[in-house]
């Protein structure tokens, strides 16, 4: 009888209400020897019976935690058994319970957990499923290693043993098939497709001629996109289940089996195609890019323009130099990614694509022409006509950087290409950079340059 359950007495037949029965001295919960508090009234009031007392001298989180402990009631085994290193006293019902699950033979405990796995698959429950297959897989490897170690301990036991113990590993055996197989089924519903071979490679040792491990390990391979192993796979199993010929040569209706393997090496004819596809697509595009960028080297070094790469080149977007209308012609033009930049308000400009054809003018005037910029508070950024002596100082100059790191002004009625051959200048990370300079403030702002190049220089 459970303690947490009250217990009725059956009253005998010369009972007397005179002399009533003794009372029960069963406790639902063990009475806490914490001491209490005492208070005024605590020395006059009669002492309560031991199944009241157990109950008043515990807390209510006390008695929970307590209930849990119930196999009715529990929530945690943690809870139910005590942590790791927590003094609980040992819990015998649930250790019973424990127990039960181990009783028997080696198939009758595995055929167990087999059977509450296939009452999880039936309710889709693919993880608790497998965990129980897995019990049942361990339970049969556990009594198979300690059967093992008898057999060691007690020599070679003189012969292959009877018949009873003959078919009772045959029942193990197939037992075994089913956990692992069903497992892959679970693997495979949890998208763990490397498990699921690892099952079907244990099911077909078991069981060469198993479809369903066939099957199973076919879908896994499809996922993982190894397709010619998949169709392998597939052929042994419609192999497999292909129908027999009847005496009269008439072919047999095929069995499900079959038709579900033909359904699935559509699929994977259709998956491998596909796939097939779109690596020959991949693989043109990789050479119709390896071809422009020899073309588009080929063009820049036969214009003697030179080229310096750092490693970590700026973030361009889609932005590149490229060659335009043709870009598998050398001879087509050139279209350079270019930054104008202005150092004495630290603001910039960046053009995706100009081509070498364009002059100095029309890449400033792309960035200026437009009207006031919004950072140009005293309208200095305008484009100038340059001409008359009296209007010098009106309008902006352009510099370019040197290879050695100086700076060198560009006429504005030069062609990019103009500028950048010749070997003084060079295109770093494939970007031209120009600096845009008010001509009221170019002596000062290159008198600063050449301090900032000598101190770099010292």
């Amino acid at each position: 009888m459970n303690p947490m359950m009250s217990r009725i007495q059956e009253l005998p037949n010369d009972y007397n209400s005179s002399n009533p029965l003794p009372p029960s001295t069963e406790t639902p919960f063990p009475i806490s020897t914490k001491p209490k508090a005492q208070n005024a009234s605590s020395a006059t009031t009669p002492s309560l019976p031991p199944a009241m007392d157990s109950v008043r001298s515990h807390t209510a989180d006390e008695i929970v935690q307590m209930m849990k402990r119930t196999p009715l009631f529990m929530t945690n085994l943690d809870e139910a058994t005590g942590a790791a290193g927590e003094d609980v006293e040992k819990n015998v019902e649930l250790e019973a319970l424990r127990a039960l699950q181990y009783e028997g033979t080696r198939a009758e405990i595995a055929l167990g957990f087999k059977e509450r796995g296939n009452e999880m698959v039936g309710e889709k429950r693919w993880g608790d499923a497998k965990e129980f297959y897995t019990k049942g897989i361990l339970a049969l490897r556990k009594r198979s290693e300690q059967q093992g170690e008898q057999s060691n301990n007690d020599g070679d036991g003189g012969g292959d043993g009877d018949g009873s113990e003959q078919e009772e590993m045959a029942k193990e055996r197939k037992i075994e098939e089913a956990c692992y197989v069903n497992r892959a089924l679970c693997n495979l519903e949890l998208k763990n497709y490397r498990s699921t071979l690892t099952d079907t490679s244990h099911t077909l040792l078991l069981s060469p001629t198993n479809t369903k491990a066939h099957y199973r390990s076919t879908l896994a391979l499809l996922a993982l996109a190894k397709h010619d192993l998949a169709l392998d796979t597939c052929t042994r199993g419609l192999a497999l289940t292909s129908p027999t010929l009847i005496s009269t040569n008439i072919a047999m209706q095929p069995p499900p089996e079959h038709l579900a393997f033909q359904t699935l090496r559509s699929r994977i004819l259709a998956a491998k195609n596909e796939s097939e596809n779109k690596e020959s697509v991949r693989r043109a595009a990789d050479e119709k890019r390896r071809r422009e960028q020899l073309t588009l080297s080929a063009a820049i070094t036969a214009r003697g323009i030179k080229v310096r790469w750092t490693g970590q080149p700026p973030e361009l977007e889609d932005a590149k130099v490229h060659l335009e209308p043709d870009p598998l012609s050398a001879t087509s033009e050139v279209f350079w990614p270019v930054l104008v930049l202005y150092p004495l308000v630290g603001e910039s400009d960046f053009l995706k694509g100009v081509g070498e054809t364009a002059s100095v003018a029309d890449i400033v005037g792309t960035v200026l022409g437009e009207g006031l910029l919004p950072w140009d508070g005293e309208g200095e950024y305008v484009l100038g006509d340059g001409g008359e002596e009296g209007k010098k100082k009106k309008g902006v100059d352009v510099f370019m950087e040197t290879v050695e790191g100086g700076m060198v002004k560009v006429g504005r009625k030069m062609r990019l290409l103009d500028v950048l051959v010749g070997g003084k200048l060079e295109v770093v990370d494939g970007v031209v950079r120009c600096f845009v300079v008010p001509r009221a403030k170019v002596e000062g702002w290159v008198e600063e340059m050449r301090k900032r190049k000598g101190r770099r220089g010292s």
